[in-house]
């Protein structure tokens, strides 16, 4: 069973290979989301300040464990700092607040959520000294017990190259989007290089990929569904997928992942076709922005 199956991080710390994303999912809903969550068998759920619902998920958390006689470490639990913090004091004081909305006393991971403020997402600003201010932050929460493991998410090469040369403690994360038609091999390649393990968000594609009549086929001649193939994909490139669902069945169809694409369609889904998001390309986290890795 995936829920069973771990990558282990440059510390040691082990992490489960398929999480729960909860973005976009309101804080009162999401408390009975996590909680079925666990119930179904997800050791491992991703959260977010940006995402405005780190109370709720540690009130399905507590909720989780009080009936399933299980202890907070048997659930690994990531948040990420807000893209906007780039000062080592208001860091340090999210960091805490963070652990306090959560009603945790340490987080398994914690991530840069963004190299830039999401306003300013990949208009070409450097924010090298803010993100050392952060990663000073995250640091000191890691070596104080607060943190297991910390990370960065939607950082590219110039951006690790910055924490790499100037941090004390080299990053074990690095979240990005990833998913069959948008799967960037260079970033990929470079993060590992340095020792980090990759995560994939939205590895469904927000969606957009349920309608790709290619993937249909493909996905029947496995006997799943487009879902499952997408998040396979990632799998067998070596990345950890967090699918986003809020419906029971699907959190059950997208963990039943027993099966092995062959490698010439891997090598098909490699060069799937850019994505086309629609509407999904304004992504509400990036201010209204256009992600600009969105494709069209």
């Amino acid at each position: 069973m995936i829920f069973e199956e771990t990558f282990t991080l440059p510390n040691g710390v082990e992490i489960p290979k398929l999480g729960l994303g909860t973005w976009r999912i309101a804080d009162d809903a999401v408390v009975s989301i996590v909680r079925d969550a666990i119930g179904v068998g997800y050791r491992h759920i991703d959260t977010a300040q940006a995402y405005a619902n780190e109370r709720g998920v540690g009130e399905g958390l507590r909720a989780a464990l009080s009936v399933g006689g299980m202890a907070r470490d048997d659930v690994f639990l990531t948040s990420k700092l807000a893209a906007e913090s780039k000062s080592y004091d208001d860091a340090k004081q999210r960091i805490d607040t963070s652990l306090n909305t959560l009603g945790v006393d340490h987080v398994d991971l914690m991530l840069i959520h963004s190299p830039q403020p999401w306003a300013e997402f990949r208009d070409g600003a450097r924010f090298d000294e803010g993100n050392l201010e952060a990663w000073r932050a995250l640091e000191d929460a890691y070596a104080a017990g607060k943190l297991r493991a910390i990370g960065v998410s939607n950082f590219e090469r110039a951006d690790l190259d910055n924490l790499l040369d100037n941090g004390t403690v080299a990053p074990m994360v690095n979240q990005i989007l990833a998913h069959v038609g948008n799967t960037p091999f260079d970033l990929i390649d470079y993060s590992r290089s340095k020792g980090m393990l990759v995560e994939a968000y939205s590895p469904v594609a927000h969606g957009a990929v349920l309608q790709n009549a290619r993937l249909a086929a493909l996905a029947e001649k496995y006997e799943v569904g487009i879902a499952q193939l997408c998040i396979r994909y990632c799998l067998q490139l070596g990345l950890l997928p967090l699918p986003k669902t809020t419906n029971v069945d699907h959190m059950r169809s997208n963990a039943a992942l027993n099966f092995e694409i062959s490698g010439a369609d891997m090598e098909t889904l490699k060069l799937a076709d850019n994505t086309d998001y629609g509407a999904a390309s304004a992504f509400p986290v990036f201010g209204k922005k256009r992600h600009p890795d969105a494709r069209h």
